[in-house]
């Protein structure tokens, strides 16, 4: 889900895992030259899925790698299938009275509707709760700090087996 701290746990992750972290919406921005605000607005969000399932797709095929998918990668049935197939995966679930704050007067998230901020996080969150739960692993993030939930996943992850 946008705004639980993906990127900032995945650099943690990926610095303590001595691997190399991918952020695929700032791939995403940087290989479009436009930002994902710019994408949806000039080409709508099925183009924006496309460009993001491509270069998902490509990442996923990569070793050694901690890679931070967009909030709506998952969703999509090509990528979740690669990634249960070929990753750990972990959904970082933060209550939404929590997330709300964090979300609100952002203005690069292009789903948000800022006029009804907490009943479009609200929306977004219980569409994709249930695809969210087909990761490997759910991670309750609303009492741990950024240091607890990556040593979780270090835990996690190197108990695993990978």
């Amino acid at each position: 889900m946008m705004g639980v701290g993906k990127s900032t746990i995945g650099k943690r992750l990926a610095k303590n895992l001595k691997m190399k972290f991918v952020d695929i919406d700032e791939l995403i921005e940087k290989k479009e030259k436009k930002t994902i605000k710019e994408i949806f607005n000039n080409k709508g969000e099925d183009c924006f899925r496309k460009i993001e399932a491509k270069i998902t797709i490509e990442e996923l095929r990569k070793n050694n790698l901690v890679i931070a998918l967009g909030g709506g990668a998952f969703i999509n049935k090509s990528i979740r299938k690669m990634v249960v197939n070929s990753s750990l995966s972990f959904w970082l679930d933060l209550d939404l009275k929590t997330l709300l704050p964090r979300l609100k007067n952002t203005k690069k998230r292009p789903l948000l509707n800022q006029d009804n901020l907490e009943k479009t996080i609200n929306k977004i969150y219980l569409e994709r709760k249930k695809i969210y739960n087909e990761a490997d692993f759910t991670i309750k993030c609303n009492s741990m700090d950024t240091n607890e939930i990556a040593n979780k996943i270090i835990n996690l992850y190197e108990n695993s087996g990978n």
